[in-house]
């Protein structure tokens, strides 16, 4: 993995394209409830114990990379969205919304406390951080 040594971001590819932020995870969050902030902390929590996996602050969302980026966590006005890749599309209750990304699905979650989260959720994006590593 290739660290941009201007963000401290972490990379696929060596000198990889991308917007360069000096925000931290703290400042995504600053307009956020005290709601979002909890499930996002939970999440993070979680996800954060399966290796290798890294975070950092993009300009308006959280990105955690292993191989690659696998999620992308973004607050919205009163929710997550919570964004993971996989080959295929995976049909379950928590997926609101799928988009296709170069040939790939992005499963969109939505959470709007930590209440919300679910084992289920993290079996879902246990299978994203899963692809990730074998793609």
């Amino acid at each position: 993995m290739w660290i941009c040594p201007k963000c401290n971001r972490r990379f696929k590819s060596t000198n990889q394209s991308h917007m360069c932020t000096t925000k931290d995870v703290g400042e995504i969050f600053l307009d956020s409830s005290d709601e979002l902030v909890l499930a996002f902390d939970r999440i993070m929590t979680k996800v954060l114990e399966w290796q290798p996996c890294y975070m950092g602050a993009s300009t308006k969302s959280v990105v955690f990379t292993n191989a690659k980026a696998w999620l992308i966590i973004k607050p919205m006005k009163k929710e997550l969205d919570i964004k993971f890749y996989h080959a295929d599309k995976i049909e379950s209750d928590l997926v609101k919304k799928h988009t296709d990304y170069r040939n790939k699905f992005a499963h969109h979650l939505r959470i709007a406390s930590e209440d919300e989260i679910t084992q289920k959720h993290f079996e879902l994006l246990r299978v994203g951080y899963d692809f990730t590593m074998e793609e």
